[in-house]
């Protein structure tokens, strides 16, 4: 939310209003909810087919050590996770938390090996405490939230079909695999992960090409737009 207490909004948000979404406040964002079919029938399609998902108001960050090295950036990080990122090999995600002082869970996170730096995902209700909670404790180590790039969550049995139509190579990618990709010409990085309990990939693109891919999926005549109602009672289921 703005200072001026406005709602923010993500790339997808005329995508949104356009299929007629009813939109609710969200961790300071105006999203998706639901769209005409309703929570049971998106929940259900995500299940048979494939759903796409609009979860930009979620935190990416780029972790680099002034070293310029991958296993500094890793060993900073690892004294605010229990979780072992030093031996992450490069391409491939790992899913942590953060904990405080007396070994509480603060947030979980999505963990990257990109070659010279860390990508971290974050959750968007604690995107600004989890962004100042490692710019204070990883030190030698640059924070930088990407505020220029969009995320999409592709999930259910018919997601890598989708993709692959647009990407045929992204059907080879494992679970926890994380590549660049190029999709309606844009760099894009790519994770086969999510949340929905289903196979799916999660697209980081940039923002200015956010809504044109969202509408490639969406044309396929397996993939349909899934509001925030459908993907928190399939990860609840």
């Amino acid at each position: 939310m703005t200072d001026t207490g406005q709602l923010l909004t993500t790339a997808l948000h005329a995508l949104h209003l356009s299929l007629g979404a009813r939109m609710v406040p969200f961790a300071g964002y105006d999203m998706p909810v639901q769209y005409a079919a309703g929570v049971l029938k998106e929940h259900l399609h995500t299940r048979a087919k494939a759903g796409l998902f609009d979860v930009s108001h979620m935190g990416q960050v780029i972790v680099k050590a002034a070293s310029g090295a991958y296993a500094d950036a890793a060993a900073a990080l690892e004294r605010l996770v229990p979780v072992d990122i030093l031996g992450l090999k490069e391409g491939r995600q790992r899913y942590g938390f953060f904990t405080d002082d007396q070994g509480g869970i603060l947030d979980d996170l999505m963990i990257t090996n990109r070659g010279d730096h860390l990508f971290v995902v974050v959750n968007a209700a604690c995107k600004a405490a989890d962004v100042a909670h490692m710019q204070t404790h990883l030190s030698g180590c640059s924070v930088a939230l990407l505020e220029d790039r969009a995320l999409i969550a592709l999930q259910g049995p018919a997601a890598e079909a989708v993709l692959a139509s647009l990407a045929p190579d992204v059907a080879a990618m494992k679970f926890m695999d994380v590549r660049d990709v190029t999709l309606v010409g844009a760099a894009c990085i790519v994770s086969r992960s999510g949340y929905s309990g289903e196979d799916g990939y999660m697209i980081s693109v940039p923002a200015t090409k956010a809504e044109e891919l969202a509408r490639a999926l969406l044309a396929h005549p397996d993939c349909e737009a899934i509001g925030l109602g459908a993907r928190d009672s399939l990860r609840l289921e």
